[in-house]
């Protein structure tokens, strides 16, 4: 009956946005932008969302109304990126392995191991002006990325401890649909499982896979923790979230409003930030108090060791992703060198 309710619900919703394509006006004439995500409405990004309506509506209200969509209600972040592309809705947050299909560049984030430390990470993602050509790049596809929100570390989490690379010897492990992770997975020895986040659960519950990779936040607003109860930190990789406009609806703004819209998505990465490292201390209490759940420290070297052939592999096959690791590495550097002062 849940899943009923579920699938009549994104019906629903998606027979409204679709017959709204051509009609994006309200009754007092303001314009509707819609955005569409995957987490609840308690996740950062959400929270960040939040902030974007606000300072949108706060600036341009009397020409803009902003309706957020939570829980996948117009589908799956591959669906909405579509919908996204024709205009049925304005905005969407997504995973860059969504986006590997439509600009290659975008497969760097895939790879295993890519950024040494989290400052490193955040160092890069927040370089907005270097960003911008990496956001430009699916222009040609009909939609840009504005902002990143963080997502954390990606650690292994599973129905039995994981210590080693050779503990997932053949388990079953969801990925992300992107083939820099199931060959990642499959370097570590286990067996790659693309699906869909929201079918994560039940084929953990049901023993169709014995785990994922995931960040905190997974096993508690997800409840993977009911069914996986151990999560090792081997941190293989650091991919963020993108917040995706429609080019043409960007393209209809004055250069005072994109301005704005550019703001609000600003604002919106910083409020998304500093509620993320909220939520992911508390998901561990929660997940360790009230789920039972195990924390493992691992050696991260024997599990870093394991992928360097993948590493090797996507920068000779695609030639695109070369610049933007060099310029990676060199913050990375950066970084190690300040922590040995």
């Amino acid at each position: 009956m849940k899943h009923l309710k579920r699938i009549l619900a994104v019906a629903l919703c998606l027979v409204y946005v679709l017959g709204l394509t051509g009609c994006s006006f309200v009754d007092n004439g303001k314009r509707i932008v819609r955005i569409s995500h995957a987490q609840s409405e308690t996740h950062p990004e959400h929270l960040g969302l939040l902030k974007f309506k606000e300072y949108v509506e706060e600036h341009l209200g009397d020409k803009y109304e902003v309706q957020i969509f939570p829980n996948e209600i117009l589908g799956s972040a591959q669906k909405a990126i579509e919908l996204t592309q024709t205009g049925a809705i304005d905005f969407v947050v997504a995973g860059t392995a969504n986006l590997e299909t439509f600009a290659s560049v975008y497969e760097i984030f895939s790879m295993p191991y890519l950024f040494t430390s989290e400052e490193a990470y955040h160092a890069v993602m927040n370089d907005t002006e270097y960003m911008k050509k990496i956001y430009e790049s699916t222009d040609e596809s009909g939609f840009r990325v504005l902002t990143w929100y963080n997502a954390g570390t990606r650690n292994f989490y599973a129905t039995q401890p994981i210590n080693t690379p050779e503990d997932l010897e053949g388990l079953k492990i969801r990925v992300q649909q992107s083939p820099a992770s199931v060959n990642m997975v499959n370097a570590f020895g286990g067996a790659a499982t693309p699906m869909g986040f929201g079918d994560v659960y039940t084929a953990i519950q049901q023993g169709v896979i014995e785990g994922a990779e995931n960040n905190e936040l997974a096993l508690t607003n997800n409840k993977h923790g009911e069914v996986a109860k151990y999560f090792s930190y081997n941190k293989h990789q650091m991919v963020p979230d993108m917040l995706i406009a429609n080019l043409k609806f960007l393209n209809s703004l004055s250069e005072e409003e994109y301005k704005i819209f550019e703001e609000a998505a600003r604002l919106s990465t910083e409020v998304e930030l500093a509620s993320w490292d909220e939520q992911v201390d508390e998901a561990i209490r929660i997940a360790k108090e009230e789920m039972g759940v195990q924390f493992i420290e691992v050696d991260i070297e024997k599990f870093r060791n394991k992928v360097i052939g993948v590493q090797d592999e996507m920068l000779k096959n695609n030639p695109r992703i070369q610049e933007i690791y060099n310029h990676i590495q060199e913050v990375n550097e950066k970084y190690a060198e300040e922590d040995t002062k």
